[in-house]
């Protein structure tokens, strides 16, 4: 009955898509979305998307995965941890991974997954694991936003010794970075299989996308996945709600930043006030209107 009903659901998408009027708008909701990409992913059922993904990006081979804290839609709260949604899974072997998918550049994405792999860590030692029995960590950092200046999209760390950089050390945590923007200029090789999820991922070349299903039944699958997902009113809600408290976020951090202008300008009013300036010279300076610099000069500590 499940199946039915999302097969429906895909076949409902689909014809609604279609019959749209060109000149409406309408949101694209796709795998860059983190709400999407976090349900895409955790959901019970989708391992196989995980493994398939994972494989491609680590190049390692991948038996079984177990996602840690299986998310359902009722779960995903639009402002967790600040606007950060991540996905956290184990594999077969122990080693423990965390994917992140950031759209905007908020300038702190290094010390940012640096802070995150040492609180997963953490989280391991207080279970009571014993340092050397401490799994290996891999971050993945999915960026819509270019962060280094070079032109591969795709980004493994090593940390060596300083004077014997053939000699890789530490090797507990390692970090991905994987850079949209970069693999779209890169008119990647179709044939491998990470290129094939990026182009789904990515979600900018429909006829890519098609090749890549055809080279790979997975993609086809997910393809199908991301569709009901898409589709699901829930899912259309949970978006909502999360761009809703980012607009919010932004506007609240905006506004912040226009009551310290401001707090600067009334403050310079009162120190050219003091000096008793021409309040015509104080109002070019300031850009308060005479009202707010007469009203100042009202205060009695001036």
């Amino acid at each position: 009955m499940k199946n039915t009903n999302k097969k429906m659901n895909i076949e409902n998408s689909r014809s609604h898509m279609n019959s749209a009027d060109s000149n409406e708008q309408k949101k694209n909701y796709n795998l860059k979305n983190d709400i999407i990409f976090k349900a895409f992913f955790g959901r019970k059922g989708n391992e196989e998307f995980l493994i398939d993904f994972l494989i491609a990006i680590l190049n390692i081979k991948i038996e079984k995965i177990e996602v840690r804290e299986e998310v359902n839609l009722e779960q995903l709260n639009p402002e967790e941890k600040g606007g950060r949604l991540d996905l956290q899974a184990t594999l077969n072997d122990g080693i423990i991974v965390d994917i992140e998918l950031q759209i905007e550049n908020e300038h702190n994405i290094e010390n940012r997954t640096t802070f995150y792999s040492s609180k997963v860590i953490s989280m391991e030692t207080e279970r009571g694991t014993d340092y050397k029995d401490i799994n290996q960590v891999i971050m993945i950092n999915i960026l819509d936003y270019e962060l280094f200046g070079f032109d591969e999209y795709i980004s493994e760390t090593a940390i060596v010794l300083d004077k014997h950089r053939d000699y890789e050390v530490m090797r507990g945590i390692k970090w991905y970075f994987i850079e949209l923007p970069k693999f779209r200029r890169s008119h990647p090789n179709i044939n491998e299989r990470l290129n094939q999820w990026l182009m789904l991922l990515d979600d900018y070349d429909k006829e890519a996308i098609e090749m890549a299903e055809k080279k790979n039944p997975t993609i086809k699958k997910a393809r199908e996945e991301v569709t009901y997902l898409t589709g699901d009113e829930a899912v259309k809600r949970l978006e909502f709600l999360r761009e809703k408290w980012e607009m919010d976020r932004i506007s609240d951090i905006n506004h912040a930043k226009e009551e310290g202008k401001q707090e600067e300008k009334i403050e310079t009013a009162r120190k050219l006030i003091k000096k008793r300036m021409d309040i015509e010279l104080i109002i070019e300076i300031t850009g308060l209107s005479r009202d707010e610099i007469e009203d100042l000069k009202k205060e009695k500590n001036i």
